[in-house]
């Protein structure tokens, strides 16, 4: 029996929606259009383009389709997309409710931080050149060491995110 497993990557960030219902469909899968994953978990080969299909019916629109392992898949969800992307975000709209517990306004807070994580984003995931003031590259180099462990990045290892599944599912 052929085991297929695919998952969105939910529409990007920087993507090129124009359609105001694709603009707010977040997940994908209804008119924004996305990227997927998918595995071939066991079964024949040429079982892969039949299950592919389906990924691409049931994800649709779908820009690309990625074909990966499993345990490629345990890396990016949910080691990449939960354990960090997730804890990462979490920890901004804390830092950003604190600066509004400190006296800045709401919606002033809000609005500086998701510009500067459009603007930040961009230019660490090459949407666009260019480079971080010193003052940035300075500020960085400072807060990374506040903010995170050492081995953070422990929570790839096969053992840590089978844990992680075990906790979660």
């Amino acid at each position: 029996l052929p085991y297929f497993v695919t998952h969105p990557c939910h529409p990007p960030i920087f993507n090129d929606e124009t359609d105001p219902a694709a603009k707010r469909d977040f997940f994908g899968g209804v008119a924004a259009k996305q990227h997927i994953v998918s595995s071939l978990m066991q079964g024949p080969d040429e079982h892969y383009a039949l299950g592919e299909e389906v990924a691409k019916v049931i994800w649709a629109p779908v820009m690309r389709s990625h074909r990966i392992t499993v345990e490629q898949m345990a890396l990016l969800e949910p080691g990449l997309s939960e354990t960090v992307c997730a804890s990462l975000l979490a920890v901004m709209r804390e830092a950003m409710d604190e600066v509004v517990r400190r006296g800045v306004p709401h919606e002033a807070a809000r609005d500086f931080l998701l510009g500067h994580m459009n603007v930040l984003g961009a230019v660490i995931f090459d949407e666009t050149p260019g480079v971080f003031s010193d003052a940035c590259n300075k500020a960085i180099e400072f807060g990374k060491p506040m903010l995170m462990k050492d081995d953070w990045k422990r929570v790839f290892e096969p053992q840590e995110l089978a844990d992680s599944i075990q906790r979660i599912t």
